[in-house]
C-alpha cells in the first residue's frame, strides 16, 4: 500500500521502524558520532577556555569533563534504548507520552531550535569558506580584493560573503539529502579528518619549540591540588557547562540510535564519548598552551580560538589546512546537532505531505534567512535568549519520555497504534493530546526556564536541562500511574 493511499496520515516512510537489515551502526560509528559532536570551533574554545578560566587546573576541567560525559552516557543510553529497540525517531516515540498532536507541536520546538542554530552555524561556516576565497584571490593577485565590487555591502555581507553563504548552504543540503547511509560515512570521514588535522596542528605547535611547549604543557598537568576542597564548586560548574554543551543532542539521540545493531553496541558506543573528550581535551590543551609559549604578545592573554591562533602563526599552508578542517567539522556538527533532528520533527508535523527532500528545502530556506540576517539584525536583538527558552522544553520532554517508557509502559510499545488516528488507539488520548503529559511538560518547563529568566537562579542554568527533566518525570509518573 502506498503512503499516498493510506488513511493513516501519521504514517510516513521516513518515520516508520527501521528495517533490521538497515541497522548497521556499531560502536565505532557512535565513536565517530560523539567525536563530531565535540570537534567544533565552539567545542575547542569551550574546553580550552575552561582551562584558562580555572588557571589550567587539570583536575577541575578534565574530571569535570569526565563527570559530564558520564551523565551524557547515562541519559543517552536511556533515550537511545527505545529508539534502538523499535527503530523509531524520538518524535514518533513522543506520541506515546504526549499523544500524536502533542508530539507534533512540542516536537516541532526541536525543529525551531535546530533550524535557527543551523542558520547560525552556516553563517560561521561561510566565514571560514570566505577566508579561503580571500586567500585564493590574494594569492592570485594581491590587488584583486581592492576592486570596488568587493567594497559593496548588503545586510553586512559583501559579494564574497554572499557567495560563501550560498555555497555553504547548497553544499550542505546536497550532502545531507543523499541518505542516512551516506550521512554515516560523512560522520566517519569528518571525525577521522578532524583528528588528523588536530594531530598536524599539534606537531606544528610542538616542533615550533619542542622544549618550551613540552615544559609548558607538563606544568599545566600539575595534580598537586588533586584533592583540594576548594575544587568542589568549580568541578560542579565545569561539569554543568560541559553537560549543557552536549544536552541539545541527547533529546534527539534516538534519531541516530535507531540505526544501531543492538543494545550492547549502543552502550559501548556511548561510552566512547569519554575517550573522545579525553583525546580532544589533550590535543586542544596542548595546542593552546604550546602556541601561547611563542605567540603571546600580552602576558595576560591566551588564545583559545583556533582561528585566532592560526592568525598569529603567519603560515599560509597551516592556515589553509586548519580552515579546511574547520569547514569539515562545522558541516558534520551541523548535520548531527541541527539538520537531522529538524528534519524528523518537521516531517512529524505533517507526515502526509513532507519528506526528507521537501523538509530539507524548508530547513535550507529558513537557515539561509537566519544566516543572512544574523550579523546585522538577529544577533543584535538578543534572540538567543528566546531560543534558549524554547530549548528549555528539551529536558522536560526527555523526562516525560523516559518516565513513560520505563515506569508507565514498562518498555512496551504498540507499534500499530503509534501511527493510528483511531479513537480506540492506545495513544489517541484526548483528540491527540495527553493532558497529563502536557501538564507535566509545562511544570518542568517552568523550573527549567526559570534558570534563564530569574536572575536569582541563573547560577543553575547549566543544570536547567536536568532540573526540567527531573521535575517533569516525577510529575508525569505521579499523574500517569494507575
Amino acid at each position: 500500500m502506498s503512503q499516498q493511499k493510506s488513511k493513516k496520515t501519521l504514517v510516513n516512510w521516513d518515520l516508520v521502524t527501521v528495517n533490521p537489515s538497515n541497522k548497521v551502526w556499531n560502536w565505532t560509528d557512535l565513536f565517530y558520532f560523539w567525536g563530531v559532536n565535540i570537534q567544533s570551533v565552539i567545542g575547542f574554545s569551550l574546553i580550552t577556555s575552561l582551562y584558562v578560566i580555572y588557571g589550567l587546573n587539570t583536575f577541575v576541567v578534565l574530571f569535570g569533563s569526565i563527570l559530564a560525559s558520564i551523565l551524557v552516557y547515562f541519559f543517552s543510553n536511556l533515550i537511545g534504548k527505545p529508539s534502538q529497540k523499535f527503530g523509531l525517531p524520538f518524535v514518533v516515540l513522543l506520541r506515546s507520552s504526549l499523544g500524536f498532536r502533542g508530539a507534533q507541536y512540542f516536537g516541532f520546538l526541536r525543529s525551531i531550535v535546530g533550524m535557527f542554530m543551523f542558520g547560525i552555524q552556516t553563517y560561521f561556516l561561510s566565514k571560514a569558506l570566505g577566508f579561503l576565497f580571500r586567500i585564493a584571490f590574494f594569492s592570485y593577485d594581491n590587488n584583486f580584493l581592492g576592486q570596488e565590487i568587493f567594497l559593496i555591502f548588503l545586510f553586512g555581507l559583501d559579494i564574497i560573503d554572499w557567495a560563501s553563504i550560498s555555497i555553504a548552504m547548497i553544499l550542505q543540503i546536497f550532502l545531507f539529502s543523499i541518505g542516512m547511509n551516506f550521512n554515516k560515512k560523512l560522520i566517519k570521514f569528518s571525525a577521522i579528518s578532524v583528528y588528523l588535522g588536530m594531530i598536524i596542528f599539534f606537531f606544528v605547535v610542538l616542533l615550533s619549540d619542542v622544549k618550551l611547549s613540552t615544559n609548558a604543557f607538563l606544568n599545566a598537568l600539575n595534580l598537586s591540588n588533586f584533592i583540594d576542597k576548594n575544587n568542589f564548586i568549580p568541578l560542579i560548574t565545569v561539569t554543568g557547562t560541559i553537560f549543557a554543551y552536549f544536552s541539545i543532542v541527547i533529546l534527539s539521540f534516538g534519531d541516530f540510535s535507531r540505526y544501531v545493531k543492538d543494545e550492547k553496541e549502543l552502550k559501548k558506543g556511548n561510552f566512547s564519548l569519554i575517550l573522545n573528550l579525553i583525546l580532544f581535551s589533550f590535543f586542544a590543551l596542548f595546542i593552546v598552551i604550546g602556541a601561547d609559549v611563542f605567540l603571546k604578545e600580552n602576558s595576560e592573554k591566551i588564545f583559545t580560538n583556533p582561528t585566532d591562533i592560526i592568525g598569529k602563526l603567519n603560515n599560509l599552508l597551516v592556515t589553509v589546512l586548519v580552515l579546511i578542517f574547520i569547514l569539515i567539522a562545522s558541516i558534520s556538527t551541523n548535520l548531527i546537532a541541527n539538520f537531522i533532528p529538524s528534519q524528523y520533527s518537521l516531517i512529524n508535523l505533517s507526515p502526509s505531505s513532507l519528506s526528507f527532500k521537501s523538509s530539507s528545502f524548508i530547513i535550507a530556506i529558513v537557515g539561509f534567512l537566519i544566516g543572512v540576517f544574523w550579523l546585522t539584525f538577529l544577533s543584535q536583538i538578543g534572540i538567543l535568549a528566546f531560543v534558549d527558552t524554547a530549548a528549555a522544553f528539551f529536558g522536560p520532554l526527555f523526562g516525560i519520555m523516559i518516565s513513560d517508557y520505563y515506569l508507565i509502559k514498562k518498555g512496551n510499545l504498540i507499534n500499530k497504534d503509534i501511527y493510528s488516528l483511531e479513537k480506540s488507539g492506545s495513544y489517541y488520548f484526548s483528540s491527540g493530546w495527553h493532558i497529563k503529559g502536557i501538564y507535566s511538560l509545562f511544570l518542568g518547563f517552568v523550573f527549567s526556564a526559570s534558570t534563564i529568566w530569574n536572575s536569582d537562579l541563573m547560577f543553575l542554568q547549566s543544570y536547567a536541562w536536568i532540573i526540567g527533566a527531573f521535575v517533569s518525570s516525577i510529575t508525569y509518573y505521579l499523574l500517569a500511574k494507575e
